[in-house]
């Protein structure tokens, strides 16, 4: 075959391979972007170069309406529920009229219906003035810095401080592009031309699950319009939903309309301790580590978590046996020169064999465990329930879903004796 031959012949395998490409992902414009490619005589290459470019710098959804920063801090919670507590009280409709203007349009902006009021993205990521107690100073830590009622969410869990990538303010539907496998290098003679070899792709996708909580609230205080009370009314509807999210990125089953959670995530490395489950030895704990590494997966923010349990059997554990000195649960919680961190969301009542109340513990690369945010928090009033104490009862329901970047980053145990 001649020269001119082998280019043609190269160049249509190079359209097809683009074609293909970009078919697979044509919902982020791979269709019109392989066209391109190809009338530019582009090779494969290339265009995996340009397409992952383009894919890398695509623009964010967002949920926010455009308000002002003066307007995000005159928006009053409070007084939004005040008012749906008392549909036909005109001076409470009338005193949140710009909270109920913005609420519905957040719901018009969320695309879908809202089951009660919709709170804008906007006033979710607004500042609490930390330093001024009156803004909230009263009610959160100087360190933790807690600036908004999705970051507040965010400190409330364990997670937040492993390094979890959290996606706030999300729209539609979700769908990550993942690179699964390289291209392959051949040592060839002279002459001879490489096999051809491929990248490949696919998707991380994550879909709106609804979670919910209720919380009651004294009419008393929703008639009061303070800063103060404002953030401990944030404080305790981001509490309550807080709890539920940490435990569903941890162990959600997967089951719809639940999440799925690291431990029941596919392709998460299990490692056994026996039959009927066992005692963690110091020897269990480098094998969590090594099962990492040797998928690569040892990267970013490698962390433990356990529970109450587990820390407790591990701090009476010797790393070389009784009068070693040294235990694995070392002081400042720390675990063989990692970060270790302990919510009792990590279940200890797992079962195996005829071993019962068995715990869990989780070792890994927590950047790698997304959880996403959907646009706006759903708030229902019910003044009804428990009106003969005069409380109000406030239901919050978020959207969320959780998904990990790659299974590979994390090594459990599903399987540990503590007593």
């Amino acid at each position: 075959m001649s020269m001119e031959n082998h280019v043609v012949a190269d160049r249509s395998a190079d359209a097809k391979t683009i074609a293909a490409i970009g078919e697979q992902f044509k919902s982020h414009g791979g269709v019109e972007l392989a066209m391109s490619a190809i009338q530019r005589g582009d090779n494969a290459e290339q265009f995996r170069a340009a397409l992952m470019d383009k894919l890398a710098s695509a623009s964010k959804p967002t949920g926010d309406i455009g308000m002002s920063n003066q307007e995000v801090r005159e928006f009053r919670i409070v007084r939004l529920l005040n008012a749906l507590a008392n549909p036909t009280d005109q001076r409470a409709q009338n005193a949140a009229g710009f909270e109920l203007e913005a609420s519905r349009a957040a719901a018009e902006k969320s695309g879908r219906e809202s089951r009660g009021v919709t709170i804008p993205a906007d006033v979710l990521k607004r500042d609490l003035a930390v330093g001024t107690a009156t803004a909230g100073g009263n009610i959160v830590s100087t360190d933790l810095m807690a600036q908004d009622f999705i970051t507040l969410l965010r400190n409330r869990m364990v997670l937040s401080g492993l390094g979890t990538t959290m996606l706030s303010g999300l729209v539609g539907n979700v769908a990550i592009p993942r690179h699964t496998s390289a291209a392959s290098a051949f040592w060839v003679n002279e002459g001879v031309a490489p096999t051809e070899s491929q990248q490949a792709f696919d998707q991380v996708t994550m879909s709106p699950k609804t979670v919910g909580a209720f919380t009651d609230i004294s009419r008393k205080l929703l008639l009061q319009s303070s800063l103060d009370v404002e953030a401990m009314v944030r404080l305790d509807l981001a509490t309550v939903l807080a709890l539920e999210i940490e435990r569903a990125a941890i162990n959600g089953s997967g089951t719809a309309p639940e999440p799925r959670g690291i431990l029941q995530t596919s392709g998460v490395t299990a490692v056994a301790l026996g039959t009927n489950g066992g005692t963690l030895t110091w020897a269990n704990i480098v094998d969590l580590e090594t099962q990492v590494a040797a998928l690569n997966a040892d990267v970013n923010n490698l962390n433990y978590l356990t529970n109450a349990k587990v820390r407790g059997a591990l701090k009476a554990t010797f790393i070389d046996g009784p009068g070693s000195g040294q235990r694995v649960w070392a002081d400042g919680n720390m675990v063989n020169g990692y970060n270790a961190a302990v919510t009792n969301a990590v279940p200890s009542n797992f079962t195996k064999g005829t071993g019962t109340n068995l715990s869990g513990i989780l070792f890994g690369d927590f950047s790698a465990l997304l959880i996403g945010m959907w646009n706006g928090l759903d708030l229902m009033v019910d003044p009804y329930t428990a009106s003969t104490s005069g409380t109000v009862r406030v239901v919050a329901l978020q959207d969320v879903d959780v998904a990990l970047r790659h299974p590979e980053s994390f090594a459990v145990i599903k399987d540990a004796k503590t007593a």
